[in-house]
């Protein structure tokens, strides 16, 4: 009694449940998002950080990153140039390939305006001499040559180089002097380097020895499209310096520090005039200095929000640089969510770390350097997760606030009906039945919704449903007053043509005999389909060969004809009732007669196997649609009239099915060739015994 008085609940139940469990899973869906996405946050981060370190280790590892390490306060905005140092022991100044790829691949081009371009440094190795090297490009028209011999200089195009060390100057003019080449090619030459003097006069003047310098013009024209003798080209030059100071500083003490401590105090400047008194082709101390040479401070771009670069090289005491990240944590972040994420616990205690901090070391020619990458992980990753739980905060609870409105709509709309429903439901069930079913009302539960409707036509429905039930008693007293009377008028007279029939060999008998049976299985019941279903049949053995000769020799006495056998010339004796069979046969031979086309024989055929007999019955005509092979055999279905015909009942072929069930046997129907047979299977007798 309690489960069913709990039962009366379950929809109450169920829709609360599962408002309940609703808002439990979305809030629930919410906080595991949550702790999934930090665990992956820290996971992520420390990938990315090492990521991070891996792009700044190769950056330093590349000779434009050795470089900015070797040279930490060089700029190059300075009006005039300093000499860096470079990442490999020297350059070999007379190969311009070789020059090209150590200034590009170091990145110590310091770009001027008019296609100029400048790189000022040393090498790194000591021993190969304490000079500067110089190499760079500018534009100008076809080179004029210094003729040798001529005591003026400024007749070709030159070259004016001033280097400032320890208060000292040092000041070389080169003037250009060429060197064979085949005409249409690029001219090659080389600056052939003189002590500068205060007037024009060089005569007898000795070459600088150690001063070297070369030069190659393009043969090309900057301008694509121009092609005259005297168009602008570019000029790619190299040059090495002597520096007696670095030299002296070498031969004096083999320990000398390398590069020399003052190495940022020195100055450069480079310009190239051209023949006359003109203004200078280049110079290196003009303004116009158009690209930023990659620095240290330049890392700080690959860095995110809390992470800290430190560089150190190695056996120092302090940091060669300190870099911090130049982006900035979010703000408007809700407290509460970062409370909330704080909490949340992270199953893996590696990916878990609040600082994370990843150690490298650069190699040079003058030393190690170390690196080391620093990231708050637990800061960052909650920063971050929080700014984005924050603006889905506004989605999340939009959800839960639309399922309470609609919880609450069904349970003041639905909910609260229902149980009014049922409580008076209740009260019917407990009510007895009868002229006494009790009169509820339901008129405070109209509406126009389906509720409303229901509640307005359940009093309607009940009194329809109690005089429904009483006049069903009264129809179906009445039809078993109606059947009872009917058998007794129809088993008189049959009783008296079967005294006038009495021998079993008379073909009438067979045939009153039948009608007997019927009567007697549909004598008493109101449903003739219940009182076929629930007859009985006396089941013998029966001659299947003979019992089929039979048939087809009285069919025409039926008033079917046409129907041929050819027997087997010997007994195949099966269990079965011989008057329930011929009652199936009939069915059988009308429907085919009713269906085959015009002049045309039914078949009847006989076959079998060790355990069954099977007889086949065919009749030509239309085929069977497949939606109705089963629908055949069920009890009201006939598709020879339609729902007015009075004299097809649809009961034959399930009387033949009923009947041949009760005598262990199947019938079914099969669409063949030219028309439709059915097959009945009947066990053999031996097999039964």
């Amino acid at each position: 009694n309690f489960l069913r008085w709990l039962a009366s609940f379950r929809l109450r139940i169920l829709f609360r449940t599962a408002f309940l469990l609703l808002i439990l899973s979305v809030a629930a869906l919410a906080l595991t998002v949550l702790r999934e996405e930090k665990q992956r946050g820290y996971r992520n981060y420390q990938q990315n950080l090492a990521k991070t370190k891996d792009q700044i280790v190769a950056r330093l590892r590349h000779p434009s990153g050795q470089l900015a390490l070797l040279n930490p306060s060089w700029t190059g905005g300075s009006r005039n140039l300093h000499p860096v140092l470079l990442p490999f022991s020297a350059i070999d100044f007379d190969d311009q390939n070789k020059v090209r790829h150590a200034i590009e691949m170091s990145d110590c081009l310091v770009h001027f305006e008019n296609h100029a371009s400048l790189c000022v440094a040393i090498g790194a190795n000591p021993w190969i001499g304490g000079f500067i090297y110089v190499a760079g490009t500018f534009a100008s028209g076809p080179l004029a040559a210094h003729e040798i011999g001529d005591r003026y200089l400024d007749g070709a195009h030159r070259m004016r180089v001033s280097v400032r060390l320890r208060k000292r100057d040092y000041r070389w003019l080169a003037p250009f002097e060429p060197l064979p080449s085949r005409p249409g090619s690029a001219v090659r030459g080389r600056f052939t380097g003189y002590e500068e003097l205060d007037g024009r006069d060089y005569n007898e003047r000795k070459t600088v020895r150690e001063f070297r310098g070369w030069v190659w013009q393009e043969a090309a024209c900057l301008d694509t499209g121009e092609t005259a003798e005297d168009c602008r080209r570019r000029s790619f030059f190299s040059l090495r310096l002597p520096v007696e100071e670095l030299i002296a500083d070498l031969l004096r003490d083999r320990r000398a520090p390398w590069p020399p401590p003052d190495l940022g105090e020195i100055d450069v400047r480079i310009a190239v005039l051209p023949p006359g008194d003109g203004p200078a082709l280049f110079d290196s101390a003009s303004p116009g200095r158009r690209n930023e040479p990659f620095s240290l401070d330049s890392l700080g771009s690959l860095l995110q929000a809390g992470e800290t670069l430190r560089i150190r090289r190695k056996g120092a005491a302090s940091d060669l640089a300190l870099i911090q990240s130049r982006e900035q944590y979010g703000e408007g972040v809700s407290p509460l969510i970062v409370r909330l994420i704080r909490r949340l616990p992270v199953e893996d205690a590696a990916a878990r770390e609040e600082t994370v901090i990843l150690e490298d070391a650069v190699d040079t020619r003058v030393g190690d350097y170390l690196i080391e990458l620093r990231g708050e992980a637990g800061r960052a990753v909650i920063q971050a997760l929080s700014s984005t739980a924050t603006r889905l905060t506004w989605f999340v609870g939009a959800i839960l606030a639309a399922i309470v409105l609609a919880w609450l709509v069904i349970e003041i709309g639905i909910v609260r009906r229902i149980a009014r429903l049922t409580s008076r439901s209740r009260q019917l069930m407990r009510a007895p039945g009868g002229a006494r079913f009790p009169a509820i009302e339901f008129t405070d539960l109209k509406g126009s919704d389906e509720m409303g409707i229901l509640a307005g036509c359940l009093n309607h429905l009940l009194r329809r449903v109690r005089e429904d039930a009483e006049r069903e008693r009264i129809r179906a007293a009445q039809e078993k007053e109606q059947w009872h009377a009917v058998g007794h008028e129809i088993m008189s007279p049959l009783q008296s043509l079967l005294a006038l029939h009495g021998g079993p060999d008379d073909p009438d008998y067979r045939y009153l005999a039948r009608m007997r049976q019927a009567l007697r299985i549909l004598y008493g019941a109101a449903n003739p389909g219940e009182a076929l279903q629930s007859s009985t049949l006396e089941v013998s053995t029966l001659d299947l060969d003979a019992f089929l000769a039979n048939i087809a020799a009285n069919a025409h006495h039926a008033g079917i004809d046409g129907v041929r056998y050819e027997g087997r010339g010997e007994a195949l004796r099966v269990c079965a009732d011989e008057y329930a069979l011929e009652d199936v046969m009939g069915h059988l031979l009308n429907n085919a007669a009713r269906h085959r086309a015009p002049g045309t024989p039914i078949l009847l055929a006989l076959a079998a196997d060790e355990t069954s007999a099977t007889v086949r019955v065919f009749n030509e005509g239309e085929p069977i649609s497949p939606e109705w092979q089963e629908k055949i055999f069920e009890y009201g279905f006939s598709g020879a009239g339609g729902e007015g015909d009075e004299e097809h009942r649809g009961q034959g072929l399930f009387v033949a099915k009923t009947y041949l069930a009760k005598m262990g046997g199947t019938i079914r129907a099969e669409n063949e060739a030219g028309g439709v047979a059915f097959r009945l299977e009947l066990l053999r007798a031996d097999e039964r015994e």
